[in-house]
């Protein structure tokens, strides 16, 4: 064989023992044993490392999402509470008034009868947008109703307000919410984004479009306002709220604004995997 005959040409050209040659083969075999094992402790040290820097993000992850429910639960309580006081405490206050507005238009004379009854017109159109919002803040009645009635009542209340043109347009086949929490969220962004287009957008016209696809629910939310640069823009609590909660139920948040051409928000929620 070549490998004995080698060895046989190295010990008689170069005086070489076979000792000496097997203590080479021996140093270099060891070599590249330790050369394995180290090579082997590194990749086990990094794949260590890389799994608890993982681990580290995932508990974070959880954290922030316990932390985001915790908000929310806290969040949906107290408005939970301030709707039922609207509603039961409020609400009948202007009952109460109303009636006695009444009460006095009846021997009141001619000549102020026309001004009570314009205070008691207004304490009506009081009284209904009250009991409205108290509906859009109680999480109880959000559930009741269902989301199309929820987002539709909201449009409404937005109309009555004077102070932009909103339309609502539901397509495809209605698919109920698997989780009811979910549903909740979801509002609420949407509340966000409305609140956000009355107070700094100056829009004219605001667009809610809910399209119930076989594997998830689009939702696209379009104003007309003046708009912002997206990337240049200060994250205000709203934005981030939004963005958080939709994660926490795994929904796409895409926002485009661009300055003087509106503002554009579209969600999409798998509700098939809810």
């Amino acid at each position: 064989m070549l490998y004995p005959r080698f060895l046989f040409w190295v010990t008689q050209s170069q005086g070489v023992s076979k000792e000496q040659i097997g203590l080479v083969i021996y140093v270099i075999a060891a070599l590249l044993l330790f050369a394995f094992l180290f090579v082997l402790f590194f990749s086990t040290f990094q794949k260590r490392k890389n799994q608890l820097f993982l681990d580290k993000i995932k508990q974070q992850k959880q954290f922030d999402d316990e932390l985001i429910k915790t908000q929310q639960e806290i969040q949906e309580e107290t408005l939970r509470h301030v709707g039922r006081e609207l509603h039961d405490n409020v609400g009948q206050l202007l009952v109460v008034a109303t009636m006695q507005l009444n009460t006095v238009a009846k021997v009141a004379k001619d000549d102020i009868k026309v001004k009570i009854g314009n205070a008691s017109e207004a304490l009506k159109e009081t009284l209904t947008e009250v009991r409205a919002l108290s509906k859009s803040l109680n999480s109880d009645v959000i559930f009741n109703l269902g989301f199309d009635t929820t987002v539709k009542n909201e449009v409404s209340r937005l109309n009555k307000m004077g102070l932009v043109v909103a339309t609502f347009l539901v397509t495809g086949k209605k698919v109920n919410f698997e989780n009811k929490k979910d549903e909740l969220i979801l509002f609420r962004i949407l509340q966000e984004f409305f609140s956000n287009t009355l107070k700094y957008a100056d829009a004219e016209h605001l667009k809610i479009e809910v399209n119930y696809k076989s594997n998830s629910l689009v939702i696209l939310l379009e104003d007309d306002g003046v708009g912002f640069d997206v990337l240049t823009a200060q994250k205000g609590s709203g934005l981030i709220n939004m963005q958080k909660q939709a994660e926490l139920i795994n929904t796409d948040f895409s926002l485009e604004s661009q300055v003087n051409k509106g503002t554009k928000l579209l969600l999409t929620y798998p509700y098939k995997l809810a």
